[in-house]
């Protein structure tokens, strides 16, 4: 196999193992070389979801729609939101580090539900 192939074919396993594990991919070009440069974005989200009796729960995650198949039907969820299924996501919003999504969660979490609604509501 020459070269250049076994270089796409490597390109595409790890595009493949980084889109399992909730990373955004994009390709570059190096402009001197020619050559596709493979660069990896990370998205972090801190998110609001509302729960069956109504509450709502404030989390952070880097998959969205993994995290909230999670919390509506595996054991991986949030003990809080696996007695209080179906759960859906009524706010997100999407940082590029974990630690600034940790921050945001714990400011929306020390919000009131009022504050809470507000900020959710005013974003539709």
């Amino acid at each position: 196999m020459p070269k250049k192939d076994k270089e796409k074919s490597k390109l595409k396993v790890r595009a493949r193992l980084e889109s399992r594990a909730g990373l955004k991919t994009y390709e570059g070009l190096k402009a001197r070389a020619g050559v596709r440069k493979k660069l990896l974005i990370e998205v972090y989200f801190t998110y609001i979801l509302k729960c069956a009796d109504e509450t709502l729960y404030v989390g952070a995650t880097n998959n969205l729609e993994k995290r909230l198949v999670q919390h509506n039907t595996s054991k991986q969820g949030a003990h809080y939101t696996k007695i209080r299924r179906p759960v859906s996501l009524v706010y997100h919003e999407t940082f590029k580090t974990l630690s600034e999504s940790r921050k945001r969660e714990a400011e929306v979490k020390r919000l009131s539900r009022f504050e809470k609604l507000k900020l959710f509501n005013s974003s539709k």
